[in-house]
C-alpha cells in the first residue's frame, strides 16, 4: 500500500461532516509531524451545532527551509458534505473494490490532502519552505475557516509565495484541467411587502406577488456580459420563490425570492448588488445581498507553466487552464499570493458512492512533488501572477 493510499484511508475513516473538528485533524497532524512540520491547530466559532457560528477547526503546518528561500503552500479542506442515503458501502469506512477507493471525501478532497503529505516526503527541507493551510469549513458557510487561517498567517508574518489548492479539477482524466481562476458569487434575497386582504376585495389589499414577478422578469432578462478571454459569461439564476400562503381566498402580505449570480472579472459583488437593489426598489421591493467571493485570475505565466509541465510529465496530458465551476477557498487565498487549483477527477464529488481511482493517487503524489520542487525553484517571486 502506498503512503498516499494509506493516508487517504485514514482520513476517510475519520467522519468530518462540515464543520469538521477533532479526529480527522489528529490524523493529519500525525502524518505531518514525522516529516518535520511545526503544527498549529485552533478553533473558531462559538455558536450552537448546526449554526453558521458552530466551532470549526483549522490547521496550519510549516516546515521551514533555509533563510530567504521560497515558500510554497498546499491548501485544502478536511470537511465533507453529508453522505446522504443509498451508499453500497459505509461512507466513512474506506472500501477498496478493484482499483477504486470508496468513501465520503475520497475525491473532495481528503485523497488530495493525502497525496500532498506523501508528496512532501520527497521534497528536501533545503529546497525551501512548505506549508499546509487546511480548514474544516469549506463545504459550509466558510466563515471561520480559510479566512481565519489567513488572519493567523498575517499575525505571524507568514506569507507564501505561491499556493496550490487540491480541489478536484480534473474532468475525464487526471490531468486534463486545472483552474487558474474562479468566478465570483453573490446571493441576493428579495422581498416585496403588500397588504393582506380578501381576494374578493382587492381594492382593500395590495398584492405583492405581481410586483415580485415583474421584478424577477426584469432580473431574468438581464444580459450581464458575453464573457472574456478567460471567463465564461456571468449568469443570474432565480433559486427560490416563497409566499407561504395556505389560504386560497387571501391576498398575501409578503412575497419573497432569492437569486444567485456567478460573475466574471468584468464585475464586482458590490456593483452587481447595487444594480439589483435599484431594480428591486423600482418594483417596490428590497434586496439583501451577501457576497461570498469575488472573481480572481492567476494570469498564465511561470507558475501555471511549471504546473502544466509537471502534470504533462506524469500524465502525458496538457491541462486546460480553466476558470469554470463553482467557488472554492482559493477566493480567499488569492489575497495572499498567486493561487492555482489542481486535483483529482471530480465526477463523483458530493455524490453517493464517491470514489477515487487508486492509481491516480500515486500519479497525483508525483505531480505534487514536482509542483512543490518547481515552485520553490522559480527564479522570480510571484512571476506570472
Amino acid at each position: 500500500m502506498s503512503d498516499a493510499l494509506d493516508y487517504a484511508k485514514r482520513l476517510i475513516a475519520a467522519p468530518s461532516v462540515t464543520p469538521a473538528t477533532g479526529t480527522v485533524f489528529d490524523e493529519l497532524e500525525a502524518m505531518l509531524a514525522p516529516l518535520g512540520f511545526d503544527i498549529h491547530r485552533f478553533c473558531r466559532g462559538e455558536g450552537e451545532e448546526g449554526s453558521d457560528e458552530a466551532p470549526v477547526e483549522n490547521l496550519f503546518a510549516i516546515r521551514r527551509g533555509p533563510e530567504g528561500s521560497k515558500h510554497f503552500a498546499f491548501a485544502g479542506h478536511l470537511d465533507v458534505v453529508p453522505p446522504g442515503e443509498g451508499w453500497h458501502t459505509d461512507p466513512f469506512e474506506p472500501t477498496i473494490e478493484g482499483e477504486l477507493l470508496y468513501g465520503r471525501g475520497a475525491v473532495d478532497m481528503k485523497s488530495a490532502i493525502a497525496c500532498m503529505v506523501a508528496a512532501v516526503a520527497d521534497v528536501p527541507q533545503d529546497a525551501g519552505t512548505i506549508s499546509f493551510i487546511i480548514t474544516g469549513d469549506e463545504e459550509g458557510p466558510a466563515l471561520h475557516g480559510t479566512r481565519a487561517l489567513i488572519d493567523y498567517m498575517n499575525a505571524q508574518g507568514i506569507r507564501p509565495d505561491l499556493c496550490l489548492v487540491g480541489e478536484p479539477t480534473s474532468v475525464n482524466r487526471l490531468g486534463d484541467m486545472m483552474k487558474i481562476g474562479r468566478r465570483g458569487s453573490v446571493n441576493i434575497w428579495l422581498t416585496v411587502d403588500g397588504t393582506q386582504g380578501h381576494v374578493a376585495y382587492p381594492h382593500l389589499a395590495d398584492n405583492p406577488i405581481p410586483k415580485l414577478v415583474a421584478m424577477l422578469a426584469e432580473l431574468d432578462s438581464l444580459v450581464l456580459d458575453t464573457g472574456t478571454d478567460w471567463f465564461q459569461p456571468s449568469n443570474l439564476e432565480i433559486t427560490d420563490m416563497e409566499v407561504g400562503n395556505k389560504a386560497h381566498n387571501v391576498i398575501p402580505a409578503q412575497a419573497k425570492a432569492r437569486i444567485s449570480i456567478r460573475f466574471n472579472d468584468l464585475h464586482s459583488g458590490a456593483s452587481l448588488s447595487e444594480r439589483v437593489v435599484a431594480i428591486a426598489e423600482k418594483h417596490g421591493g428590497t434586496a439583501l445581498p451577501i457576497i461570498s467571493g469575488e472573481p480572481f485570475l492567476t494570469e498564465p505565466g511561470a507558475f501555471s507553466h511549471m504546473l502544466a509541465n509537471a502534470i504533462e510529465a506524469e500524465t502525458g496530458l496538457k491541462p486546460e487552464q480553466s476558470t469554470t465551476g463553482g467557488t472554492s477557498d482559493a477566493r480567499f487565498l488569492r489575497a495572499v499570493c498567486p493561487v492555482i487549483e489542481f486535483g483529482l477527477c471530480n465526477a463523483t464529488m458530493h455524490k453517493r458512492d464517491e470514489a477515487v481511482a487508486i492509481p491516480d493517487l500515486d500519479v497525483l503524489t508525483r505531480i505534487y512533488t514536482r509542483a512543490a520542487l518547481g515552485a520553490l525553484a522559480l527564479k522570480t517571486e510571484h512571476e506570472g501572477a
